[in-house]
């Protein structure tokens, strides 16, 4: 029989729920339908870049109906301290397990109890959540994964081998962060089909397996997980790829997060495809030197213009950055300065009018954005970048519902005998201050883009749209001829994509969805509560 589901692991889903959508602009969720019910016995495996959060979106975006809990893994590190945190993950019900990378060298770690307990909690109907990479890291790519899941899978199939009808599914997910620190940044959760398994269909995972069954599965999850998020080798890569997506489906195409996310990957994996042929290129260079063969005569065409391509893309997105204007403002033609300048004063007054209807609710607001920015602050002088930025969300999850709590509680009682009616009040306040400091924010961050269009001239406009639309051109020939996406994007996805959380239909919609009280929606997947667009990326050391 499966476990009954732990009240701390309930409070866990309903008070993240709500902190993970004030925290994230738009959480969307694909493919929850193939999540196997409760009692079947299941496997969660997802991909692991944001540290505790990543566990916390798992929880909140898999339907109770599908599943009524979740049987979490932590590092052991976090168990038996007095924080909110380790009690938090204590009383859910979570297992701790021992990572060598956290004791003394020499010092022995032992799971053994830790996996006999997974195992038994499988059998018994439950599904448990493993993070394959083995551990968390701020980085552009997927880590290898570890063989630990697929050796697990092949314990629980040989302790139920004479079971004929025992079946054990692996559930793979893709969490996708489009800016994972930032606050009101988004989400894309994907479950993509099980794989099932048993002892008659899958014999070569019985004991004694052959260890290459092993890693064929791991590359099969491997290859799952990676197919739903970006995967990239380097954060360059990543900020070019984005770029091309743009260029391909710029704003005003009604596209998903999901739409968007494929769309990047796709023009990931050709860049990556061209860098790994030019790297294999210029080491067959090396040995056949005496050859005399050229670098063009190594690799093909296509593969040359690909790696042209990208050089382009990056030096046209440092001139951008350069002169801190974006692409959708070199797409067209230079406005004239007179159009510049009535946008300007309708998109200021816009600004002021919803700074000044937010002023109320951001005294309220200033306590938690004064925490959580001082305790981030501190906390990324503990480390590298590639070892602290993947807690930072977490970090502003935590300090910023403690601080909002106090400021909810302590309004209400300094409100007294009116406490009933602020009680009430100040979370209402205080989300619909949000939404206004939002559309506040971005009509500000407008009337930047423009003040910068009037300050940069028409010149060198003139000239950034001519260079943009020769690699515009570049990009939707690598998109239709060879990586075969739609020719008419906009006519695509607005008819072809998702109705799902964070897209509209029609101007009628976009319109009266303005006053949803669930959430803004945004004209662009890279937006996030800040004065500027997110393009670049920190860098590591020595990277």
């Amino acid at each position: 029989m499966p476990s009954e589901t732990p009240w701390a692991y309930v409070f866990i889903r309903l008070l993240f729920r709500f902190v993970l959508k004030i925290f994230y602009g738009t959480i969307v969720v694909e493919g929850a339908s193939n999540i196997p019910k409760t009692g079947q016995p299941c496997i969660v495996c997802a991909n692991h870049s944001n540290s505790l959060t990543d566990a916390l979106m798992l929880v909140t975006t898999i339907p109770p109906k599908q599943r009524n809990f979740i049987r979490l893994t932590a590092k052991a590190t976090l168990f038996g301290k007095r924080t909110f945190t380790s009690w938090l993950i204590e009383n859910a019900g979570t297992v701790p397990i021992a990572r060598k990378k956290d004791y003394a060298a020499g010092e022995s770690v032992d799971n053994t109890e830790t996996m006999d307990k997974l195992k038994t909690a499988v059998e018994d109907g439950d599904a448990i959540c493993l993070f394959p990479e083995g551990l968390s890291r701020y980085h552009p790519s997927v880590a290898p994964l570890k063989s630990g899941v697929a050796r697990l899978i092949s314990e629980v199939l040989t302790r139920n081998r004479n079971n004929p009808s025992f079946e054990i599914s692996l559930q793979n997910c893709s969490v996708t962060y489009m800016h994972r620190e930032h606050f009101r940044s988004d989400v894309l959760v994907t479950f993509h089909p099980p794989l099932t398994f048993s002892p008659k269909t899958h014999p070569e995972l019985l004991e004694p397996v052959d260890f290459n069954d092993v890693r064929r599965l791991t590359a099969q999850m491997a290859e799952q997980i990676t197919s739903g998020t970006f995967d990239s080798p380097s954060w360059d890569l990543t900020r070019v790829s984005k770029l091309a997506a743009r260029m391909y489906a710029p704003l005003g195409t009604r596209m998903t997060l999901g739409d968007y996310v494929r769309v990047v990957r796709t023009f990931i994996e050709a860049f990556k495809t061209a860098e790994s042929a030019t790297i294999a290129s210029a080491a067959g260079s090396d040995r056949d030197e005496a050859a005399h063969m050229s670098d063009d005569e190594k690799m093909s065409a296509e593969t040359t213009e690909l790696a042209r391509l990208r050089e382009d893309l990056r030096a046209y997105q440092d001139e951008l950055a350069r002169l801190g204007i974006k692409d959708d403002r070199i797409r067209r033609r230079p406005l004239a300065r007179r159009t510049l300048l009535g946008r300007m004063i309708l998109r200021l007054t816009w600004a002021v009018c919803l700074f000044t209807l937010s002023l109320p609710g951001l005294l309220l607001w200033t306590p938690v954005f004064i925490t959580t920015v001082y305790a981030v602050h501190e906390f990324k002088k503990t480390g590298p970048i590639f070892d602290t930025f993947d807690e930072i969300a977490q970090y502003k999850l935590v300090y910023g519902f403690v601080s909002g709590l106090c400021v909810w509680f302590g309004a209400t009682a300094l409100s007294f005998p009116f406490s009933l009616v602020t009680f009430m009040l100040v979370p209402a306040l205080m989300w619909m201050t949000l939404r206004w400091f939002e559309d506040a924010v971005s009509a500000l961050r407008a009337f930047t883009a423009l003040t910068r269009l009037l300050l940069v001239g028409k010149t060198t406009l003139r000239r950034m749209h001519w260079r943009r639309d020769g690699l515009h051109e570049r990009v939707m020939k690598l998109a239709i001829e060879t990586l075969g996406l739609p020719p008419d994007p906009y006519q695509y996805f607005l008819h072809n994509g998702g109705k799902e959380k964070g897209r509209v239909r029609g101007r009628w919609e976009m319109g009266s969805r303005y006053f949803s009280i669930k959430r803004r929606r945004k004209r662009d997947w890279n937006e996030s509560l800040r004065l500027y667009d997110v393009v670049d990326y920190p860098k590591e050391d020595g990277q």
